[in-house]
């Protein structure tokens, strides 16, 4: 099976722009890109529901992955989460 990364993704790098998607979408939409990206990618997520700040944490250590850094940029919640080996 080969898989590929969305429109804008760099080899290790895939961006999600989310803002404006209310939850469960976030969540759906980096699960997504989850199962599509390569073991050591970083998901760079931006998105403005504030449920993500919960479900992403929550989503990164059920799937066995890990979220790099979590902050806020001018109201945007940004997430780094790496792809597990």
């Amino acid at each position: 099976m080969t898989t590929t990364a969305p429109a804008g993704a760099t080899m290790d790098t895939i961006p999600l722009d989310l803002r404006g998607l209310k939850c469960p979408l976030p969540v759906l939409h980096v699960r997504k890109a989850l199962i599509a990206a390569r073991a050591g990618s970083l998901i760079v997520v931006q998105c403005t529901d504030p449920m993500a700040a919960i479900d992403l944490p929550n989503l990164a250590r059920e799937t066995g992955n890990a979220v790099e850094h979590q902050g806020d940029a001018d109201g945007t919640l940004v997430f780094h989460i790496r792809k597990a080996a």
